[in-house]
C-alpha cells in the first residue's frame, strides 16, 4: 500500500474508533478476553521509564519506586502537591496470534480512566478520555497487528487541563476556599474529595484505576442485561429480561437468545430464536415467578437471590452470555403530605422502614488499594452493627461493582449520591454531555443491584444556595446563572436520565431535600444534616428535641486510637495543636472542640493517650444518644445515619471505624442502638422513663426487670413491668417517679440495671445500664481489671475479665491494626465476668497477647 492510502486508513479507523469510544462500557462480553496488566510509566518529558502498577495510580507507583514519601505520614501532604501538575505516559505491549486477530470484533475495554487520558494504539489516536467515572469499550480490530501491539495512555495534569476553563469563567465556584481549594475541581468528572476535604487528604491522582482488557467476540456480544421487576406480590414476580445484543458479523444472524434463572429448588426459562441485524439489537423476554422468594434488609430476614442467566447462541453455540444475582423485592420512598410536613422514609416490600446505618466516603485516597477483602469487611462490619442502609456520599466515587455485590449478600440497602457536592456546577453543553454519559453508564452499571434503593441529584448543593451566603458573594447576575445551573441539572435532566435508564428507581434532587438544622420550621418536612452539636457547639441532648423526619447527616470527632495515630505521628507530636495534629484534622474547629465538648461531660485528663481515649468514648456516648432519639421519636423520624463510617488516610475525623479498620468506640454504640430492640431509659418532666425501640415485625410477650445498685454491687431494690414488644414502632414501655426510682442511694455512685426478658423468662431481649449524672460527676472508683488471655487457634484468643467495683467503659487495647473484638467499650459490672473474643488479621506470634486494659474510672484529671 502507498503511505498516502495507510495514513488515510489509519485515518478512518481513528475517526471510527473515537466515536465508538464515547460511549460508555455497560459491561459487553464475547468469547475470551485478555487481562493488560503488565505496564511501564514515566514522568511526561523524561526518557525513565518504571514498572507500574495496574489498576493503580502514578502516587502509588511513585512510592513503589521511593520517588514519593508516604503521603500519610506527617506533614508530607506538603511534599506532593508537584505530583497533580506533571503529565504522566503509561505504556504496555501484548502479543495477538492470527487467530485473535480473525475474530469479528476486538474491543478495547478500560473500567476507568482517572481522568483526562489520550489513549494511543500502535500508533493511532483512539480515545480522548475525559471523565473517571465512566468506562469506554473502544472497537480496535482495524488498528491491531499480528504480534506485537503496543499501547500508551498519556495522562494530563487535571490541574493543568482545567486552568484555562477557570481562567476563563470570570469567577470562582463557591467550592473554593483556604481550607480546601477546589476551584478547579467543578470543571472536572473526578473525584470531588481528591482535591482535599474537611476530613480528608489533597491527592489529586490519575492512572488506569480500574482493570483494562481486550475482548474478542464472534458472531455477537451482549452489551447489557437488565432484569427489570414490573410487579411483585408473595404470589407472583413479573420481570421484563431487556437486552442489548451488537450483532458484530457484519451480516444477519439467526440466534437463540435464552433467559434463565434459578434460586434453591426454584427454576425457569424463556427463549426467543430471533434475527440478529449488524449492529445493536434490544430485545425483551418476559418471565412470571410464581411464589418468589423476597429479597429481604438486614435484620428482617434474609436478602434471597436469584440466579439469572442470559446466553446468545448462533448454530447452536453459545457466542455470549452474562449473568446476575437479582433479589425481587420492592423499595420505595415515601413522601407525602401530613399534619407535620411531609414524610420521608423508606418502605421495603410493603412495610415501612426505619433506616439505620452510616454515610460512606471512599475507603482510600488512593483507590485501587481498596482490595475484594477490604469491601467485605467494611459491609460484613455494617451488617454485624445491625444497620441496614449506607448512603454513598455524593464528594466521592460510584463505588466499584464489589462494594454492591457485598451490600446484596447482606442485605444492606444503599442511598446513592451523583458526583455533585457542597458547590454549583457548570451547565454549558460540554459538561453536560460528560454527565449524561456518566449517569447513563452507572445507572446501567447499578441497577440490577437489589441494595440500589434510591438515586440522589446531590450534596447540599440546594442548602448552600439557601443559606450559605453566596448571595451576598456573588453578583445577581452570576447568582442567578447558578439557580438556572442547578434546576437545569438536579430538576430537569438528571431525573430525566434515571427514568429512561433506572426506571422504577427513586430520584431525590438533593440531600438535605427541605429540611435545614438552623430552621426549626423546617424540619418538618424531608430530610436533615444537623450539624447543631458540631458547627453549632450544641450539646448532644439538642438532638432530643431538634427532630427531623429523617436525619441522613450528624456527627462528632474523634482522634484514632493510639496505634493508628503512631502511623503518622512521633511522640514529640502526641498534642492537641502540634503541626502534625493540625495537618490531620481538617476541620477548622476540630481539636478545640472535641475538648471542649469533653469538658461537659467529662473530667479531661493531663495524658495525651488517656484525652484520645475519653474523645472515643465522648463521640461514642454522644453519636449513641442522638440515634435513639431518632428512635425514640418514629414514626415522625424514620432515620438516622450518622455521618461518617469509614475513613480515606489516618486522620481526626467524625468515622466511626478508622482506615485501618478499627471500630472507634462510636461503632460499638451505633451496634447497640441499633439493635433489633433497645432500652432507651432518660430523665423526663421529673419522671423516670424507659421506651422500648422495636424493629421486630411480630409481637412478643415481655417482662421488663429494673435493679437500682452501686458501683460496688449493693442492690437497693428489684421491680418489674410487664407488657408488649412493639411491632416496628417505639414506644413507652415503662414510667416511675424520678425521686421514687433514686430513693436511698448517692446518685454519683449508683445506676439502674434495665432487662428486657420474654414473658417466659427464658431468652433476654434487650438490656441497659441508665446513669443518673454525667460521669465527670460520677464518684467512678479506679477498679483494677482481672484480665486472663487464651490462646484459640493461630488468630483467635479469649480475654477473661473481672472487676469487683464497676469499670464503664472498659477498652481493651491491642497494638495489631484491625483486629475485631466480639465487644468493646462496654461497662463491665460489679463481679461480672465477661468473655471477650478477638481475632487477629493474620496469625500472631508465639507468647502473650500484647495487650491494655483501661476504664473510665482510672483517666479521670
Amino acid at each position: 500500500m502507498k503511505k498516502q492510502t495507510v495514513g488515510r486508513f489509519i485515518l478512518m479507523s481513528v475517526l471510527t474508533t473515537i466515536s465508538w469510544a464515547l460511549q460508555p462500557l455497560y459491561a459487553g462480553n464475547g468469547t475470551g478476553s485478555l487481562a493488560l496488566d503488565k505496564w511501564q510509566f514515566s514522568q511526561y518529558g523524561t526518557e525513565e521509564w518504571l514498572d507500574a502498577t495496574v489498576p493503580g495510580t502514578v502516587h502509588q507507583d511513585l512510592m513503589a519506586h521511593d520517588r514519593l514519601p508516604d503521603p500519610f505520614y506527617g506533614m508530607n501532604e506538603q511534599k506532593i502537591q508537584w505530583v497533580e501538575k506533571e503529565d504522566w505516559l503509561y505504556r504496555t505491549s501484548f502479543v495477538l496470534s492470527q487467530e485473535q486477530l480473525d475474530s469479528d470484533d476486538v474491543t478495547l475495554v478500560f473500567e476507568g480512566l482517572d481522568t483526562y487520558a489520550d489513549v494511543y494504539l500502535n500508533g493511532a489516536l483512539v480515545l480522548k478520555a475525559d471523565n473517571m467515572f465512566v468506562g469506554y469499550r473502544i472497537p480496535v480490530k482495524p488498528v491491531l497487528r499480528s504480534g506485537e501491539n503496543r499501547l500508551v495512555v498519556r495522562f494530563r495534569s487535571p490541574i493543568r487541563e482545567t486552568m484555562p476553563q477557570w481562567a476563563s469563567n470570570g469567577f470562582d465556584y463557591p467550592a473554593d476556599n483556604d481550607h480546601y481549594p477546589q476551584k478547579l475541581s467543578v470543571f472536572s468528572r473526578k473525584a470531588p474529595y481528591s482535591y482535599g476535604w474537611d476530613w480528608g487528604i489533597r491527592m489529586v491522582t490519575c492512572g488506569i484505576w480500574r482493570p483494562v482488557r481486550l475482548e474478542f467476540a464472534e458472531g455477537a456480544s451482549l452489551e447489557d442485561f437488565f432484569v427489570c421487576q414490573k410487579a411483585l406480590s408473595s404470589e407472583l414476580a413479573k420481570v421484563e429480561n431487556q437486552l442489548e445484543v451488537r450483532n458484530v458479523s457484519g451480516k444477519d444472524l439467526q440466534a437463540e437468545v435464552k433467559v434463565t434463572y434459578r434460586c434453591g429448588s426454584q427454576s425457569g426459562e424463556t427463549a426467543r430464536t430471533v434475527v440478529l441485524t449488524p449492529g445493536n439489537n434490544c430485545l425483551t423476554l418476559p418471565m412470571d415467578i410464581r411464589q418468589p422468594r423476597l429479597w429481604m434488609p438486614n435484620g428482617w430476614g434474609e436478602p434471597v437471590r436469584y440466579e439469572f442467566r442470559a446466553t446468545v447462541s448462533v448454530g447452536g453455540r453459545v457466542v455470549a452470555a452474562r449473568q446476575h444475582r437479582i433479589g425481587l423485592r420492592t423499595v420505595r420512598l415515601v413522601r407525602e403530605k401530613d399534619e407535620a410536613g411531609m414524610s420521608f422514609y423508606f418502605e421495603v416490600n410493603g412495610i415501612p422502614m426505619f433506616a439505620k446505618g452510616a454515610n460512606v466516603i471512599p475507603s482510600d485516597a488512593l483507590l485501587p488499594r481498596v482490595t475484594s477483602e477490604r469491601y467485605a469487611r467494611l459491609l460484613e462490619d455494617v451488617q454485624r452493627s445491625n444497620m441496614n442502609l449506607l448512603r454513598v456520599w455524593g464528594g466521592g466515587i460510584y463505588e466499584d461493582d464489589r462494594f454492591y455485590e457485598e451490600a446484596d449478600k447482606r442485605g444492606i440497602l444503599i442511598w446513592q449520591d451523583l458526583v455533585f457536592a457542597c458547590t454549583t456546577y457548570p451547565h454549558d453543553p460540554a459538561f453536560m454531555k460528560r454527565v449524561a454519559e456518566e449517569v447513563e453508564y452507572n445507572a446501567r452499571r447499578l441497577r440490577n443491584h437489589p441494595s440500589l434503593a434510591l438515586w440522589c441529584g446531590n450534596n447540599e448543593i440546594y442548602e448552600g444556595i439557601r443559606y450559605w451566603g453566596w448571595r451576598s458573594k456573588y453578583t445577581p447576575e452570576i447568582y442567578g446563572e447558578m439557580e438556572v445551573g442547578y434546576d437545569t441539572l438536579f430538576r430537569k435532566r438528571l431525573p430525566e436520565l434515571i427514568a429512561r435508564f433506572d426506571p422504577g428507581r427513586d430520584y431525590l434532587e438533593g440531600s438535605p431535600y427541605e429540611a435545614n438544622w438552623g430552621r426549626p420550621e423546617s424540619w418538618g418536612t424531608g430530610d436533615s444534616h444537623n450539624w447543631g452539636t458540631w458547627y453549632g457547639k450544641k450539646p448532644f441532648e439538642s438532638l432530643d428535641t431538634e427532630i427531623p423526619r429523617f436525619m441522613s447527616e450528624f456527627g462528632f470527632q474523634a482522634f484514632p486510637e493510639m496505634k493508628t495515630l503512631r502511623t503518622f505521628a512521633a511522640p514529640e507530636d502526641y498534642d492537641l495543636e502540634s503541626p502534625v495534629m493540625n495537618a490531620h484534622q481538617k476541620s477548622t474547629i476540630g481539636n478545640a472542640l472535641i475538648r471542649q465538648t469533653m469538658e461537659r461531660y467529662y473530667r479531661v485528663p493531663e495524658q495525651f493517650d488517656d484525652l484520645v481515649y475519653v474523645g472515643l468514648v465522648l463521640q461514642g456516648w454522644g453519636m449513641r444518644h442522638g440515634v435513639e432519639a431518632h428512635r425514640r421519636n418514629r414514626p415522625y423520624c424514620m432515620g438516622s445515619l450518622p455521618w461518617q463510617l469509614n475513613d480515606s488516610w489516618p486522620v481526626v475525623s467524625w468515622s466511626s471505624i478508622d482506615y485501618y479498620g478499627n471500630w472507634k468506640a462510636m461503632q460499638y454504640q451505633l451496634q447497640r442502638a441499633f439493635a433489633p430492640v433497645v432500652l432507651d431509659a432518660r430523665k423526663e418532666d421529673g419522671k423516670f422513663r424507659c421506651y422500648v425501640l422495636s424493629d421486630c415485625l411480630s409481637p412478643e410477650e415481655v417482662e421488663l426487670q429494673l435493679e437500682l445498685a452501686d458501683f460496688s454491687g449493693k442492690v437497693y431494690r428489684r421491680w418489674q413491668q410487664e407488657g408488649t414488644l412493639p411491632v416496628n414502632a417505639s414506644a413507652l414501655f415503662y414510667e416511675g417517679d424520678w425521686n421514687a426510682v433514686f430513693e436511698g442511694c448517692d446518685p454519683a455512685a449508683s445506676f439502674v440495671r434495665l432487662t428486657l426478658k420474654k414473658r417466659n423468662g427464658e431468652a433476654c431481649v434487650a438490656t441497659r445500664f441508665f446513669y443518673p449524672v454525667y460521669p465527670k460527676d460520677q464518684h467512678l472508683p479506679a477498679t483494677e481489671i482481672s484480665a486472663e488471655a487464651r490462646k484459640i487457634d493461630d488468630c483467635n484468643w479469649e480475654i477473661e475479665l473481672s472487676a469487683s467495683q464497676l469499670a464503664r467503659d472498659v477498652f481493651i487495647e491491642i497494638p495489631v491494626q484491625g483486629a475485631r473484638f466480639s465487644d468493646n467499650f462496654f461497662d463491665l459490672l460489679p463481679g461480672e465476668t465477661r468473655k471477650i473474643t478477638v481475632t487477629l488479621p493474620e496469625a500472631a506470634p508465639a507468647g502473650k497477647l500484647d495487650m491494655r486494659i483501661r476504664h473510665l474510672g482510672q483517666t479521670a484529671g
